[in-house]
């Protein structure tokens, strides 16, 4: 009888939830207003749809970016700790440990403007204005050489700026592709004519070997290599060249490494040193400002190159002191080294890397 009486139960319910006089009204709350599915509906999509009125230019976006964004992406977008980078990157994604930031591999802008409105900052999340977004999105195209330095976003300039890595991707189809592939009965017993090691954990180490590796050569007994030349004494190993240093302290040398810590995640010195966000050092001394090999300067700079400025001793001490002071509209947000010794011996250490 209880069962009887449940199965008519459950029939009623399920008429009165079908019923057509209840699926229009439940009586319930009010329709959204205008203005309330507006404040929900923030979405930007890649053609500019829903982005808000407000422009916002780099010079802007490097004051707001140092205040609200740099203690966790570094003044250049460059990262701090393990905080994402923003910055840098290019020509990574075919590595095997790519950079992946907003210049080297997202594809629409309208991602970075979206997620820099809804989720930052860290912690204050949507305390921004439209102008701040703008001008903090414009200050992260500027640091991935992506615009100029007199560059303005707005949402009338937005279509202007297309990210690198647009044509990257590939339309999702792996609900037609491969979705087939895991509708069928597994195959669990001889399902491979052969098996085979295709790849290899190298990170792990610990795919086996499938032959044994082949023992060393015994090395040649001792007398067989007494018998040999000496080497002539002016051929002396090229690495044991002398590197211009003798014209410097050794103590500033040291002094000046320990300083070169706060430049090293934007700039490299010695051997393979690349150029990141900043350029490469090597050989900067007395060097002709702005014409490091394959790094963009600012507009500033490159015409301080046009004009021969040289960067003796003076240079960069002023320079070092208040990088902004020196050369207007640098890219370098550093607030500059105010202690002469410690310029002194920065000077000293990129001299020691001709």
């Amino acid at each position: 009888m209880s069962k009887y009486r449940n199965l008519l139960i459950g029939t009623a319910l399920a008429s009165a939830i079908a019923a057509p006089a209840l699926a229009g009204n439940l009586g319930l709350g009010r329709p959204a207003l205008p203005e309330e599915v507006a404040a929900w509906d923030k979405d930007v999509r890649p053609d500019g749809l829903g982005l808000p009125e407000g422009s916002g230019s780099v010079e802007d976006g490097e004051m707001v970016f140092a205040e609200v964004c740099a203690s966790c992406h570094g003044d250049f977008a460059e990262g701090v700790d393990n905080w994402p980078k923003l910055a840098g990157g290019m020509g990574t994604l075919n590595h095997e440990d790519p950079l992946k930031t907003v210049g080297s591999y997202w594809p629409y802008l309208s991602t970075t403007w979206d997620y820099v409105n809804r989720s930052m900052p860290f912690g204050n999340a949507q305390s921004l204005s439209n102008d701040e977004v703008y001008a903090i999105v414009a200050y992260i195209l500027y640091s991935n050489d992506l615009v100029e330095d007199d560059f303005v976003l707005s949402n009338e300039t937005f279509l202007d700026v297309e990210l690198p890595n647009t044509g990257g991707f590939i339309v999702d189809d792996r609900a037609e592709t491969e979705l087939a592939l895991f509708s069928q009965e597994p195959c669990m017993v001889d399902c491979k004519e052969t098996v085979e090691i295709t790849m290899r954990a190298a990170v792990l180490d610990v795919t086996p070997e499938t032959e044994p590796q082949a023992a060393a050569e015994p090395a040649e007994p001792a007398e067989e290599v007494a018998v040999a030349e000496p080497a002539p004494a002016q051929e002396a190993p090229a690495e044991e060249a002398p590197v211009e240093v003798a014209a410097v302290d050794p103590e500033m040398v040291a002094a000046g490494e320990k300083v070169f810590k706060k430049c090293k995640a934007c700039h490299q010195v010695g051997d393979g040193a690349k150029n990141r966000t900043g350029p490469h050092l090597n050989g900067i001394v007395n060097r002709v400002i702005g014409t490091g090999e394959g790094f963009k300067y600012s507009k500033s700079m490159a015409g301080m190159a046009d004009e021969g400025a040289i960067w003796d001793d003076e240079a960069l001490h002023a320079f070092l002191e208040n990088p902004k002071k020196y050369v207007s509209k640098t890219k370098m947000a550093f607030a500059g080294l105010k202690k002469e010794d410690d310029r002194a011996a920065i000077i000293a250490y990129l001299q020691s890397f001709e």
